[in-house]
């Protein structure tokens, strides 16, 4: 029988219970080959209830550094009886199946061109440990030693990272180095290890590091100078709110144990917005994190803070929809929801991260916009960028950051006679002073309105005025314009063919790209960061004669976006769409791409001749 020979270039899934404690084994599997110098790509699919459902978790290895999902598996771990024979079915021709063979494996679920690997976990830990919810967390551990000898990782770097894990904990770490020395005896026993597909120390990581993008944006609030969060809990935004409490424990504690940080559960999303348009109408840097239901939930107070001009920060970590959609898969389908949110012409600041550091980088960023543009700006991340490790650049910091409050009127200001009116244009930039309620005893603004008004801030039903003021709303976004991050050129080679994406879909880019080369289609490629779109975007647009879109979501909502924005035909722009709530992967942008240059070029080709 064929064995896949490869060095450095796998993918590995695990196929599990959830519920088992089996997530923290498979991210010690990945963070020790991340140790070992290679570029790893972890992806946890995780379902929707606490425990009992299948969970999977895969590990991409390459040393050529592609980190998005392959689609394909060459060594399976099948720990799951509900799921086995759809685990067997997954690997490649060649690859390798590691099962627990405590009992015999039924002849229907064998396949003769992949190679089974029989370990009996179970008959293994139940001679060992006596104690059954040991034995459930035991036989992972078990599962990561033979891991070990079978694909060649270090077993000084597990024993490490199980210290490190357990700290503070000592009397847990013999135990899981004797399950993990188990499973290597094991494997050691059986099989002639390491396979020929394995993993070799290389030096292929550099300075990045392994970071979950919510925990990145947490931090990046607590840098920004963040002190006030409302939320209300929903997947997969939770965990965001829950590093920025983390981070505020260190670093936000008076000598005195007070709190100089205020973090609210509201009973809903609604209230949650609405606690965060007070916070930051009165002055702190506020911010709140939902995913798409939420979104639908508050944009009645976006429009508020939009229409009022009050700077409010909002992070939609995007999942599946409509409705309660598929709340534990990703995609990128909240952008129309969010860039016009709330009833009437509404426009929001919509910031695209794409890797735990920028999403560090652009909660500063946002914060620094809201203040600025005195406007909601909605930070678009997903499930897969917030939820998974990914390969980032590291966080950095420059000490001599201050925050940009914007035009904030001093209270020495209103007494040497600043005249301030609340929604006048003084700079011709469409964006107004503001003065914070406490600044000065009667000078200043200390109510806001929602309802119509003019630029002195007065109550209005005259038509003329209600235009004029949302007209200088419409300026203030193309202001915005010139603010938000540009767009990233990754490719401009003056081809006649281009691509536009954001977000996640970064991490198969390059491995796209590469394989359209292989198959002699040279495309240039560029992200968007921001929305309202910079002025880069349309000049790659008119530079070329067809650009593809690429998204996570149905529709085509950036392409859709594009249309409405910049008054672009159509035809320009092909769309290229992935929704079945699994990250996108290289091989679906290179299959829908060829289908539609393949015949271009052969027509091309055909009329020359």
């Amino acid at each position: 029988m064929s064995r896949l020979a490869k060095v450095n270039e796998f993918v590995l899934r695990f196929a599990n219970v959830n519920g088992t404690g089996s997530a923290s084994a498979n991210g010690l599997v990945a963070r020790a080959l991340f140790r070992m110098g290679l570029p790893v790509g972890p992806k946890n699919i995780f379902p929707s209830n606490i425990q009992g459902l299948p969970t999977w978790f895969e590990i991409r290895v390459s040393e050529a550094g592609y980190t998005g999902r392959r689609g394909t598996v060459d060594l399976m771990v099948a720990m799951n009886g509900q799921t086995f024979a759809e685990d067997v079915r997954s690997v490649e021709p060649g690859g390798y199946l590691l099962y627990d063979s405590s009992k015999p494996l039924a002849p229907e679920l064998r396949r003769p061109d992949i190679n089974f690997l029989g370990v009996p976990f179970t008959e293994t830990v139940t001679r060992e440990y006596s104690n059954p919810r040991q034995r459930l967390l035991f036989k992972n551990i078990m599962y990561v030693g033979v891991l070990s000898a079978l694909l060649n990782i270090e077993p000084a770097v597990i024993e490490q990272l199980i210290a490190e894990q357990f700290e503070g904990k000592e009397k847990l770490i013999p135990p899981n180095i004797k399950a993990f020395e188990l499973g290597r005896a094991a494997a050691e026993a059986r099989f002639a290890c390491p396979l020929p597909m394995h993993a070799e120390r290389r030096d292929a990581v550099g300075d990045r590091i392994l970071m979950d993008g919510n925990s990145a944006a947490g931090l990046g609030c607590v840098y920004a100078g963040a002190t006030v969060a409302g939320w209300y809990p929903i997947t997969p935004s939770t965990s965001l709110v829950d590093a920025f409490a983390a981070y505020c424990e260190d670093y936000r504690i008076n000598p005195d144990g007070s709190k100089r940080y205020a973090i609210l559960q509201a009973e809903d999303e609604l209230a949650a917005i609405g606690m965060v348009v007070g916070a930051a109408w009165n002055g702190a840097r506020a911010f709140t994190a939902t995913s798409g239901p939420g979104i639908s939930l508050m944009t009645e107070f976006l429009g508020l803070a939009y229409y009022a001009e009050i700077p409010v920060v909002l992070f939609d970590i995007q999942r599946c929809g409509p409705s309660t959609g598929m709340p534990t898969r990703t995609q990128q389908p909240d952008l129309l929801s969010s860039a016009y949110a709330s009833h009437g012409d509404t426009k929001h600041v919509l910031l695209f991260p794409a890797s735990p550091k920028e999403c560090f980088d652009m909660a500063v960023q946002a914060f620094d916009l809201a203040e600025r543009l005195q406007t909601p700006v909605l930070v678009m991340s997903d499930l897969d960028l917030g939820m998974n490790d990914a390969l980032s650049d590291p966080l950095t910091w420059d000490d001599a950051y201050r925050p940009d409050r914007g035009k904030v009127v001093t209270r020495e200001q209103l007494d040497d006679g600043f005249q301030f009116y609340r929604y006048l244009d003084v700079d011709g930039d469409a964006i107004p002073y503001r003065s914070l309620p406490g600044t000065h005893p009667n000078k200043g603004a200390f109510f806001t309105r929602g309802s119509g008004h003019d630029r002195f801030g007065g109550y209005t039903e005259d038509g003329a005025k209600y235009q004029d003021n949302v007209d200088r709303l419409r300026r203030k976004f193309d202001t915005a314009a010139t603010l938000v991050p540009p767009a990233e050129v990754v490719r401009d080679a003056g081809n006649s063919a281009g691509i536009l994406y954001f977000g996640t879909t970064a991490e198969v880019m390059a491995e796209t790209l590469d394989a359209l080369d292989a198959h002699g289609l040279d495309v240039d490629a560029l992200r968007v960061r921001a929305f309202p779109f910079t002025r880069q975007v349309y000049d790659f647009i008119a530079a070329h004669d067809t650009v593809f879109v690429a998204e996570q979501n149905r529709d085509g909502q950036l392409r859709a976006m594009l249309m409405i924005e910049g008054n672009i035909d159509p035809a320009r722009l092909v769309p290229v769409l992935h929704y079945d709530g699994m990250p996108v992967t290289a091989e679906i942008l290179v299959r829908s791409i060829r289908e539609y240059l393949e015949p271009v070029r052969a027509l091309a080709m055909g009329a020359s001749a």
